[in-house]
């Protein structure tokens, strides 16, 4: 065997080679003619690797095959040095490769730089990437072109560096020694990186310049620059480049029209996204599936289930296959709208055209299934999910586990959590917060305290939400001291309260006759943060306090500035104050005048959905609203030829 090939052995045996080469190809890919055809058979087996495995071509055998006559080093095996220390990120090795070269005044080439940059922006090193690209002409005498420029601010963009990018653009481009021009592909990266700052005016005076500095735009720049408007909610001035681009013939793709379908739907003008769809077809486009997904999720925000099966059919008529994404959605939508058996059968749907549901579609359906009280359905799903193969992940056990406590079943969901760990799955904050929930609701609260202090060693599943479990659990059961201590915990942690626990303690102090420190409390969530502004369980804590109490008058008044910082009173701010004028008020009244009024009230602010949910509590205890407040009603809940629609919807909701 000739010496060369003994070397190669050596190497091969220590894990040298790529694996994906024998000893032949090897040889033929580097140039070495030094091979023999009575090379042993088990040799060249043991020397067949698997390239996943093990680390680059070794510059150990360019450094030994010169001495041993079997080829001389040449530029291209430079090339292939630098390619495969670059793609194996030993940028170390990189180094020495290029300081070799540059000591034997070797030509360098600028794709061996871009090479360089790539494997600087997989190795998350863009700092990397822009030294390289200033030292190409002083170190390596190597001229820069566009190409190498684009790469380096490819780079930078693919890293959320856009700030530097818009620095190194303009340094470059601003530097008449560099003689670098930028083309289409440099302008459509700069103003994307413009939009994902959210300058979307410098973008459009980019773009605007592009014809004097001989650049035409593309079908990539306007897309660009269509999404920077879109995502600043422009999206008239979106629509209005889709005419420019095809005046100036540029034919927009389907990626165009989605990214202009898609802000549509987000605002919920799904009449002009519809019609975009009959545009594309117009222009020779075809949707395809993220357009009809788009379109999809947008019905389904909207509720308008029964659009989107006849949207479903057109998809399929369009020969554009559902897939996993378009039935999730739809099955999402029915769980948002309380029609998770409705889920069901699109899931059994989904399966005979050969979909395969995955674990998020299962957490999605066996939660909405708990959440409407169908609990059969919900664990027979459970053992479908399981039967088919479909492996559970963190989000359907929390589903699971979520369901059994509200099905007033702690201790099953307990076992299930169990399980969950075994099985190597890490339960999250809303798995332990349901938990804790399920054994408060029990009544079993030193079950839960237990759960709890298993959490709060873990700062990623101690959090507000967890806090705020707790302390509901506590003022739940009475124990107003022990929430007071979990509330200055949270405190001290630096975690803010929500409004759950705002209101949680703030019916603890009720409870305990203490008013005052919940109206405390409540005057300082009105100053504090939007997530943590009173609603409407808050307002009627405080309101049942005051009825309580006799304090009439405090509790008219709060019920004003309800009414003033734009919360609806509901049923149950309702039946606060039919009781109190039934029982506190002497001579004793039914609430008609009183309700009646907050009917007129709420339609003088245009909240009608409040009005109309009081009117119809009306109608059910037997307490019309006057004939001035019907007139107001219908005139301004019903438009004309909807008025006996809404009248027979009141009705049916009243009696069926």
């Amino acid at each position: 065997m000739p010496e060369c090939l003994k070397l190669l052995s050596k190497l091969s045996l220590a894990s040298k080679i790529p694996r994906k080469w024998s000893i032949p190809s090897l040889y033929s890919h580097y140039s070495v003619h030094a091979v023999t055809s009575d090379a042993a058979p088990e040799t060249e087996t043991q020397l067949r690797f698997d390239a996943e495995t093990d680390p680059p071509l070794s510059g150990e055998i360019f450094r030994a095959g010169p001495k041993l006559g079997s080829y001389k080093l040449g530029d291209s095996t430079f090339y292939l040095l630098i390619e495969n220390y670059a793609n194996s990120g030993d940028f170390a090795s990189l180094e020495k490769v290029l300081d070799r070269m540059r000591r034997e005044r070797r030509a360098f080439y600028e794709k061996s730089f871009i090479v360089m940059f790539r494997a600087y922006g997989e190795a998350h090193l863009p700092e990397k990437a822009v030294k390289m690209f200033e030292r190409m002409v002083d170190e390596f005498q190597c001229r820069r072109t566009v190409k190498s420029f684009n790469s380096v601010l490819n780079v930078l963009i693919k890293e959320c560096h856009f700030s530097h990018a818009l620095e190194f653009y303009s340094h470059v481009v601003g530097t008449n020694n560099m003689n670098i021009l930028p083309n289409v592909l440099s302008f459509n990266l700069i103003i994307k990186a413009m939009c994902k700052l959210g300058l979307v005016d410098r973008a459009i005076e980019i773009f605007r310049e592009m014809p004097i500095k001989n650049c035409t735009p593309d079908v990539f720049t306007y897309s660009t620059l269509m999404d920077g408007l879109c995502k600043e909610n422009r999206i008239d001035e979106a629509v209005s480049l889709l005419d420019e681009m095809q005046i100036e013939g540029c034919f927009p793709s389907p990626v165009t029209f989605n990214v202009l379908i898609n802000a549509l739907c987000k605002v919920g003008d799904l009449a002009r996204a519809a019609k975009l769809v009959d545009n594309m077809f117009l222009k020779g486009c075809v949707p395809n599936e993220v357009t009809y997904n788009t379109l999809i999720h947008g019905w389904c925000l909207k509720g308008k289930l029964d659009d989107v099966v006849s949207l479903l059919y057109r998809m399929i008529k369009n020969k554009c296959l559902p897939n996993n994404i378009t039935y999730g959605t739809i099955i999402n939508g029915l769980v948002k709208q309380g029609r998770s058996v409705d889920g069901v059968h699109v899931l059994t749907s989904m399966e005979d055209r050969g979909c395969h549901p995955n674990e998020y579609v299962y957490s999605a359906l066996i939660s909405g299934l708990f959440k409407e009280g169908k609990f059969e359905e919900a664990m027979r799903l459970w053992m479908q999910m399981k039967e088919k193969g479909c492996k559970p992940n963190t989000v359907v056990y929390s589903a699971l586990i979520d369901g059994l406590c509200r099905e007033g079943k702690p201790d099953e969901a307990k076992d299930v959590l169990c399980e969950m760990v075994s099985n190597g799955f890490k339960p999250n904050s809303f798995t332990y917060s349901s938990l804790m929930r399920g054994f408060f609701q029990k009544g079993d609260s030193h079950k839960a305290i237990l759960l709890w202090k298993e959490t709060e060693n873990n700062n990623s599943m101690c959090n507000k939400y967890s806090y705020s479990v707790l302390i509901h659990g506590l003022c739940g059961e009475g124990k107003l001291r022990e929430a007071l201590m979990v509330w200055k915990h949270m405190l001290g942690r630096g975690f803010k309260p929500d409004v759950v626990a705002y209101s949680s303690m703030i019916h603890g102090f009720c409870n305990a006759g203490s008013i005052e420190e919940g109206l405390n409390l409540f005057n300082e969530m009105v100053c504090g943060e939007p997530e943590s502004q009173p609603d409407v369980i808050t307002y009627n804590i405080l309101l049942n306090a005051f009825c309580k109490q006799g304090s009439i008058s405090r509790a008219i008044d709060l019920l004003n500035n309800m009414l003033d910082r734009g919360c609806d009173p509901d049923l149950g701010t309702c039946d606060i104050f039919l009781r109190t004028l039934r029982e506190k008020i002497n001579p004793t009244q039914d609430g008609r005048d009183f309700l009646d009024e907050l009917v007129v009230r709420l339609l003088k602010r245009q909240r009608k959905i409040g009005a109309s949910r009081i009117v119809e509590l009306m109608l059910q205890k037997f307490l019309p609203p006057k004939a001035s407040t019907w007139a107001r009603i219908a005139e301004e809940l019903c438009k004309p030829r909807k008025v006996q629609a809404a009248i027979d919807r009141c009705w049916s909701n009243l009696y069926f």
